[in-house]
């Protein structure tokens, strides 16, 4: 690398690797940083690469590069093939993202758009080299327990509701990697499976992927813009002695779930009907006891977390009746139900798909967009009824003793 050439980088964080002949300049960024993006666009009118590849998946390359993207969501397939949740953890992590970027007046991921507007104006090719989020979470939350899981909701719900401003000149220490790898290193502390996920297999992912996109390259000069945190991870995969497909196929897998969650709603469905059967054995009037309890506790907390989320009256009462008989069923939840009811009811119009994205970054925009106002009818009348189930079982047990 010339001279002048390193004079392009000044003092941004980047390592240099060589691997089947192609030369990988890895380009550390902070996704909310001005001057990363600066630097992004400086390199690349540079003409010294042949290929530009960046931490984007398709999904959130289309999200970057395309605002009406959101136009083209069907929430009732959302909602039905148990999605929402996901969809609503990436639009929390993704407005935390954005309330940081609003501070110092810069679009988060400009460094990516500033690559892609870059590259097609060069006319070089870019890859998409990250795992798509969806997977990404979707593996976080299959290896870890359910109080792991409640952790991570309660850290996204957090990040929702913080206002706390953060100086400009630490968002710019980020880049050093070290502040930002610490971060993530905060949540292995509790679930080193979310550190497993979050980190350390994108950084295995990525590089694959780089190998992928660069096989029969040979001589080829490829720029990577990836977050800071995935410098180091990254640059040792592009090192490691490994298949590139046999990687992205491993990694793109779901894990098996785990067996006790798999079979804990079975468990709950034969441990009521057989409270029931005990009841209904000693005196009828224990049995419809029993049925109240597990019918009022269940449904009218899944009816209050609808009611919380500002559902339709009729979303709420359908919570109420709902409830007690989805809690039964392991293959469907409260939340299927009552998002139906209430995306049917007030069918969200273009504009809150448009604005869906802004609207989310403000706590009130949840309940004020439509579409996020569904997700949170599905996410707290399900909270709701899970609540109502372990607290009308107890409530059972007392009854039955």
């Amino acid at each position: 690398m010339t001279p002048e050439h390193k004079e392009l980088f000044a003092d941004e964080p980047v390592e240099h690797i060589q691997r089947d002949g192609v030369d990988y300049a890895l380009l550390g960024t902070a996704h909310v940083s001005r001057t990363s993006a600066e630097a992004v666009q400086r390199l690349l009118e540079s003409g010294h690469y042949d290929a530009v590849a960046i931490e984007l998946c398709a999904s959130r390359y289309q999200s970057l590069t395309e605002r009406d993207a959101w136009r083209d969501m069907n929430l009732f397939s959302i909602i039905r093939e148990g999605k929402a949740g996901m969809m609503m953890a990436s639009l929390a992590l993704s407005a935390y993202q954005k309330r940081i970027a609003e501070q110092f007046g810069i679009e988060p991921g400009a460094e990516m758009k500033a690559a892609i507007e870059a590259a097609r104006k060069a006319g070089l090719p870019v890859q998409l080299i990250d795992r798509e989020i969806g997977i990404t979470l979707r593996r976080a939350s299959r290896r870890m327990s359910l109080w792991k899981r409640w952790l991570m909701i309660n850290g996204l719900i957090v990040s929702m509701f913080t206002r706390q401003e953060i100086p400009e000149e630490d968002i710019e220490r980020l880049k050093q990697g070290d502040l930002l790898t610490e971060t993530f290193s905060e949540f292995s502390d509790t679930s080193p499976e979310l550190y497993e996920s979050l980190i350390a297999e994108r950084d295995e992912y990525m590089a694959a992927r780089l190998r992928q996109e660069n096989a029969d390259h040979a001589g080829r000069k490829v720029l990577a813009v990836l977050g800071a945190g995935h410098l180091a991870g990254t640059a040792n995969a592009l090192d490691a002695k490994t298949d590139p497909a046999d990687t992205v196929e491993r990694l793109n897998a779901m894990p098996p779930p785990s067996k006790f969650l798999k079979a804990l709603p079975w468990f709950i469905l034969v441990a009521v009907l057989t409270g029931f059967g005990i009841g209904f054995y000693r005196s009828p009037e224990l049995g419809w006891a029993l049925v109240a309890t597990w019918v009022v506790i269940n449904g009218t907390l899944s009816a209050l977390g609808a009611l919380i989320a500002r559902g339709h009256p009729l979303t709420v009462l359908s919570a109420l009746v709902a409830a007690p008989l989805t809690s039964l069923n392991p293959t469907i939840g409260a939340g299927m139900v009552t998002g139906a009811v209430e995306a049917t009811l007030r069918k969200p119009k273009m504009s809150d798909f448009e604005a869906l994205r802004d609207d989310v970054v403000r706590l009130s925009g949840w309940w004020k967009n439509r579409v996020s106002r569904v997700l949170l009818v599905f996410f707290l009348s399900n909270l709701g009824s899970a609540a109502g189930t372990w607290i009308a079982g107890f409530r059972m047990v007392q009854q039955l003793m």
